[in-house]
């Protein structure tokens, strides 16, 4: 997913998934025999505890544009590590124009951000966390940025396990 292979992907069955809408744009198409309107939906998938996908669905109604983004954004399950309501760490990230910035925040400081990217982080199961987006606010790139953000994300017991070393020696230097 967006080009990371140490990605742990989640299957839907058995989750408790709830699905949020992004965005909804109009296409239009110039064909020969005037404009053929359609639907593009982009919609985010999480059960609120760390797992969390993505999808977009295009139609000619709304509706159904949403109901294939819901599918497509199951196929695309993924975990990010949580550090009880917030992110381990700091982390920046770019998806074309969009720029993401997500930092972790002390218990009950709630989710600082805006639109798309709160969101994603919402649906994560992030409940502290302070973020900045920045250039594009196209809602599909500045979504992809954010999950690029998240998947960059390491836990402590994954920087000890790369590291060959024990969690306190990470954080004692």
């Amino acid at each position: 997913m967006l080009g990371f292979n140490n990605v742990e992907r989640v299957k839907p069955i058995g989750l408790d998934l709830k699905d949020r809408l992004v965005g909804v744009q109009r296409v239009t198409k110039v064909t020969k025999g005037g404009r053929a309107f359609g639907f593009s939906a982009i919609v985010v998938v999480g059960d609120m505890n760390g797992v969390v996908g993505y999808g977009l669905g295009k139609s000619k109604d709304v509706a159904s544009a949403i109901a294939k983004a819901i599918e497509d954004a199951k196929k695309n399950l993924i975990r990010i590590p949580l550090q009880g309501a917030t992110i381990p760490h700091e982390q920046e990230a770019r998806y074309g124009g969009a720029q993401v910035f997500i930092r972790p925040a002390a218990e009950g400081t709630g989710v600082i951000a805006g639109g798309t990217v709160r969101a994603v982080l919402e649906s994560a199961g992030v409940r502290n966390v302070l973020s900045k987006s920045k250039g594009s606010s196209n809602p599909h790139n500045a979504v992809k940025a954010t999950f690029v953000a998240l998947l960059s994300l390491r836990s402590a017991e994954e920087v000890a396990r790369q590291r060959g070393i024990s969690v306190s020696q990470v954080f004692n230097g």
